[in-house]
């Protein structure tokens, strides 16, 4: 029952991702971006793990870039080959660094993949299909970053990214394995 709830709600906002105009996108993006700059746990933060958006979510490629020009150390999730798992890779340069790997999402390329510790990650953005209000989110089905999140201190910060209409009242029962975000920004 709890995984026909969460397929139902994953295919609608799937959808809605997929139908939402680009140029909505882009300034929707934009003004979640103004708020992750202005957030304390940001501000503090030395490195930041972003995760490489793709398929209508709100758009961190800029703000990775803009993140690294800020001079903070910006980390990507590179997926372990042959275990359905994630860590965080360093990233030093956008544009050199990346390809289409793993469900057509940008990923490290191989030369440029430098692993770091789940300790000195700062702050961690987190996506998400849909979140409530309180932070429980839905992912992609996968349980790459709930079992990420599970291995980072406990202290560490975590914010998730939506749109507003991700941010929903209808949330399915959580199961032991789903892990909350500190903070949801959204516009």
């Amino acid at each position: 029952m709890i995984q026909e709830h969460k397929k139902k709600i994953r295919k609608e906002v799937l959808g809605k991702l997929r139908d939402h105009k680009e140029e909505d996108r882009v300034k929707k993006s934009s003004k979640i971006a103004k708020k992750l700059f202005l957030l304390k746990e940001f501000l503090k933060a030395k490195t930041v793990l972003f995760y490489l958006s793709f398929d209508g979510e709100v758009d961190t490629l800029r703000m990775i870039r803009d993140t690294i020009k800020q001079g903070k150390r910006v980390a990507v999730p590179a997926i372990l080959k042959g275990k359905n798992e994630i860590f965080a890779s360093l990233l030093k340069n956008f544009d050199a660094e990346l390809k289409i790997g793993p469900y057509g999402v940008l990923h490290p390329k191989e030369e440029y993949i430098r692993p770091i510790s789940p300790e000195t990650i700062d702050l961690v953005i987190v996506p998400g299909l849909a979140f409530d209000e309180a932070g429980n989110r839905l992912g992609r089905g996968m349980g790459y970053y709930d079992r990420f999140l599970s291995r980072l201190p406990e202290d560490t910060p975590t914010v998730g990214l939506a749109f507003d209409f991700q941010v929903i009242d209808d949330f399915p029962p959580l199961e032991p394995h789903d892990l909350a975000v500190s903070k949801i920004l959204f516009a």
